[in-house]
């Protein structure tokens, strides 16, 4: 494979690019409304400027939890950490390259055993262990903005660690970003799975979002 960049240099570039809120966000308040097959659910949210969160007006906790993990999704991926932070323990050496033109990028150092791939300066799989899972996160649909990219179609799917099967089946996410005063805010998330051979469809919904100006 001949390529001018190093491994490091081609991922470092796609992780430089993804969209991350910059240190002046103020954070903001919004109203939650999460539909699923239990029922519908409403509740205020709000994140604020350190990117620490809270949820408010809601009594259901299993609603309540789910709510809480959507919230923690949101602020973790906007979060501005450097690459040296998030990776400079590790090493990267390139691995295959797909028909599309994806090349993998395999993790050594304190990642080992980890792998992405990059596609068009966009970070488009991720094969990451997390506690004794391995959570694999494809990424088939992007929005370009002139500030980095966000991913607003992906599936996910968590593996063995030992064995590298499937835990569970595969889940499949669509996001909607709308830009509110000079940021991207997610504003639908759209979640379709499988439970006991049922398709299975939960939304969140994220609106009359206000910044703390």
């Amino acid at each position: 494979m001949t390529l001018t960049l190093t491994a490091e240099e081609l991922f470092r570039l796609a992780y430089e690019n993804r969209y991350t809120w910059d240190k002046n966000f103020p954070g903001y308040t919004c109203d939650i409304t999460l539909k699923n097959s239990q029922g519908t659910y409403t509740a205020k949210g709000e994140i604020k400027s350190n990117l620490e969160f809270g949820i408010s007006e809601i009594e259901d906790e299993l609603a309540k939890k789910a709510i809480h993990g959507q919230l923690w999704e949101i602020t973790i991926h906007r979060v501005n950490h450097s690459f040296e932070k998030s990776h400079g323990e590790n090493t990267f050496t390139f691995g295959t390259k797909d028909d599309n033109g994806a090349i993998e990028i395999i993790v050594g150092g304190a990642g080992q055993g980890n792998k992405y791939k990059v596609h068009n300066n966009t970070v488009s799989f991720v094969y990451r262990k997390i506690g004794n899972s391995i959570v694999a996160i494809n990424t088939f649909d992007i929005l370009n903005t002139d500030e980095g990219y966000l991913s607003q179609g992906y599936d996910s799917i968590y593996l063995d660690i030992e064995t590298k099967q499937p835990k569970g089946n595969k889940t499949v996410f669509h996001d909607t970003f709308e830009k509110i005063d000079g940021y991207y805010i997610l504003t639908n998330r759209r979640i379709t799975g499988e439970e006991n051979g049922q398709p299975t469809i939960t939304e969140y919904q994220f609106s009359n979002i206000v910044l703390n100006r």
